[in-house]
């Protein structure tokens, strides 16, 4: 080996790891000396960035913790690490909002190295008549069949922003500082209050791997119209059925998703050999995108992966099935503080929705619990 040891972080699901430590063993042969270490999906989501930054030189992250990375001067950004048209080709072939979602404050900060939003998922060996369209017709299988929501952690307002957003009202989409502009969250609210009151709760408490994990194993509820979408449960296991995944239900204003994924950010503490800057190109490279993270349970970010024949014949037709989605999924705010907010936004929705509390007044809890984690005049 040459060089210093590079220590990287990803988190606890094959989706993951399983491309990166594999593409790691590669390297290791090559003389790179890169190991990764992983964490729980919930440090994933909700770990303060600024204490990872100090123990690891390459993080995966999701988008909305960029404003704080920022903020603590943890990262290195992209721009000072590869050529404009380097960044200009990421962009180019990255589905969605991927490649965006990182650029914070006038620089780019991770590699969209993995693609995710919340998708429909269904039993449809279980499943009386067709899958949902609409919101109404979701209302309409809950009032026949199992249906569940996914909640817990950070998805209770998750799912509520990619509501609105199906309703024309995204979060801070009018202006910064009003998390929504009005009717389409009010009808939002209605919707997913009615739906809470008809859902199976037997599964409430699980985070989305929890409630993909046990719809595969049995079916106690055969649809859920939100929850991100992870393509290792497209395809049977052991003990396990394959699911279907589908684009979300539409709203007034079309599909509606909170775009997940994770990015590979480049920590400050970090020094970037030829190497390791030559491994970080190869990641996003064709051949890396379409031939190999997808056959390592992972999710690739270049669009061409997901509408790619052999892709799909080998994940059931996952990817093709969910693009429309990806493709039409919200940025969430990045903001530093963000984080907290998210957090106690969800526990405040679960709390409203229990309550049945009215549009007006849980839209205007929202309000307040935003106004006080958004630092006054930052960008979103």
């Amino acid at each position: 080996m040459s060089g210093a040891p590079i220590k990287g972080l990803t988190w606890d699901h094959p989706r993951g790891y399983v491309a990166l430590e594999r593409a790691a063993e590669r390297a290791r042969a090559e003389g790179l000396d890169l190991h990764w270490e992983r964490q729980p999906l919930e440090g994933f989501e909700s770990h303060p960035i600024e204490d990872l930054a100090e123990r690891y030189d390459l993080i995966v992250l999701d988008h909305p913790h960029i404003g704080d990375a920022v903020a603590g001067d943890c990262l290195q950004p992209l721009e000072s690490l590869f050529t404009a048209d380097e960044l200009a080709r990421w962009r180019a072939q990255s589905i969605g909002r991927s490649f965006d979602s990182y650029r914070y404050a006038g620089a780019h900060w991770a590699l969209p190295l993995d693609a995710a939003t919340q998708v429909a998922v269904a039993r449809t060996d279980r499943l009386e008549g067709a899958l949902p369209s609409s919101w109404t017709e979701v209302l309409a299988l809950a009032a026949r069949q199992p249906v569940c929501l996914s909640l817990a952690g950070p998805h209770a307002a998750l799912s509520l922003f990619s509501m609105a957003a199906a309703h024309g009202d995204a979060p801070t989409g009018s202006e910064p500082g009003r998390l929504f502009r009005g009717q389409g969250a009010t009808t939002a609210w209605e919707l997913l209050s009615e739906l809470h009151a008809l859902a199976f709760r037997g599964w409430a408490g699980l985070n989305p791997i929890g409630i993909l994990d046990a719809m595969s194993r049995d079916a106690q509820a055969v649809y859920c119209p939100l929850v991100y979408g992870y393509v290792n449960y497209a395809v049977a296991g052991a003990g396990t059925r394959p699911l279907h995944f589908a684009d979300v239900p539409a709203g007034s204003h079309g599909l509606g998703s909170t775009l997940g994924g994770t990015g590979l950010a480049v920590s400050r503490r970090a020094t970037v050999s030829d190497a390791l800057r030559a491994h970080l190109v190869a990641l996003m490279s064709p051949a890396m995108q379409e031939d190999f993270i997808p056959f390592a349970d992972g999710q690739p970010s270049a669009r061409s992966a997901w509408s790619h024949a052999r892709v799909n014949v080998a994940w059931n037709g996952f990817f093709a099935q969910t693009e429309a989605t990806l493709e039409a999924a919200i940025v969430r705010p990045r903001h530093p503080g963000y984080i907290p907010f998210q957090t106690a936004a969800s526990a405040l929705v679960r709390e409203m929705l229990a309550d049945r509390l009215a549009a007006p007044a849980a839209l205007e809890r929202l309000q307040t619990l935003y106004q006080s984690h958004r630092p006054a005049g930052s960008e979103v």
